[in-house]
């Protein structure tokens, strides 16, 4: 009877502590990446005590990046060899590349997970890759000159290009897997974010140093918001209450309120702001400072800087798993 009694008290024990264990590694914090374009490497960033953990090589000129689904995989674009790279994020291995156009630079997921896109600068074209077989199955030719992100809308239904040497964003159907359209928008336009519910996209366009927010159904402008100068970087708030953007030029960040389209403050960061990622509980914004060679860690919640930790050379962007 004591036997039976010790191991039900040791099953109990060890239900609660695997139920411990799962609950620690639900709530660990997620690592963020940052690509180091003059380093060719990845920086592995903590987010929970903001500290890098690792360094991985990543071709000659990381830049554009985006993880799988599943979180298991990180997608690479390196530049000089106009490849996609594949990493293992559980063993931070390269598990291989994919050929794309010339010059590649950003990358994103869809919203299902089956595509990688990759805008492809010199080739004008935005690559759709499978992530089912790992090959490039179509390519997508863009009016606009150097295209530097291309973006899904939160349905996977669409996808809004900017180029460098445009005045417009490039709207493609994904499944007739053509442009259909554009906006008119200012000079180079860059960053891109969509609010979660797919009914309005902002684009940051560097040297109008303006803001637009375009309403996705009409493909109108329905504010050109002044934020600082050069900005290009934009990122959304996971509950679509607030847009991020970098201004290159300042060394700022601008917090918009979207209901309202107003700038709420400008949090000052390092050198040249480039892209940024939020957390996925949207408490902390990661700014890649191109020329200070650092991440700026912004509190969302106070608005203000809570750090900055020191990277490779020339980081391109943030993304968090």
């Amino acid at each position: 009877m004591q036997f039976k009694k010790n191991l039900s008290s040791f099953s109990a024990l060890t239900l609660t502590l695997a139920a411990l264990c799962a609950s620690a590694t639900v709530l660990a914090a997620p690592f963020a990446y940052v690509p180091n374009e003059k380093s060719g490497t990845l920086s592995v960033i903590d987010t929970e005590n903001d500290t890098v953990v690792a360094e991985i090589k990543a071709g000659d000129k990381p830049r554009g990046l985006a993880v799988s689904m599943d979180g298991k995989t990180l997608y690479v674009s390196d530049q000089p060899h106009n490849a996609l790279l594949k990493i293992n994020l559980e063993d931070r291995s390269i598990l291989g590349s994919i050929d794309l156009g010339e010059s590649p630079e950003g990358v994103s997921i869809s919203p299902d997970g089956k595509w990688v896109a990759a805008a492809s600068e010199i080739s004008n074209s935005v690559n759709f890759i499978s992530t089912a077989t790992g090959r490039k199955m179509f390519a997508v030719k863009t009016k606009g000159k150097n295209p530097e992100h291309a973006v899904f809308s939160p349905d996977g239904k669409l996808m809004f290009v900017s180029a460098e040497e445009a005045d417009s964003v490039d709207v493609i159907d994904v499944r007739k897997r053509k442009q259909i359209g554009s906006v008119k928008v200012g000079d180079r336009p860059r960053g891109i974010a969509f609010r979660p519910d797919g009914k309005v996209a902002y684009v940051a366009s560097e040297i109008a140093s303006m803001v637009y927010a375009i309403d996705v159904a009409s493909r109108k402008v329905i504010k050109q918001i002044k934020a600082g100068n050069f900005s290009n970087g934009v990122t959304m708030a996971p509950d679509g209450k607030r847009v991020y953007i970098s201004n290159g030029k300042d060394g700022t960040v601008s917090a918009i309120d979207t209901s309202d389209n107003t700038v709420l403050a400008t949090i000052p960061v390092g050198k040249r702001p480039w892209n940024m990622a939020i957390t996925p509980d949207g408490k902390k914004l990661y700014v890649a400072n191109g020329r200070s060679n650092s991440v700026t860690v912004i509190d969302t919640e106070q608005l203000i800087p809570s750090g900055e930790i020191n990277v490779g050379e020339m980081p391109w962007g943030v993304v968090i798993r």
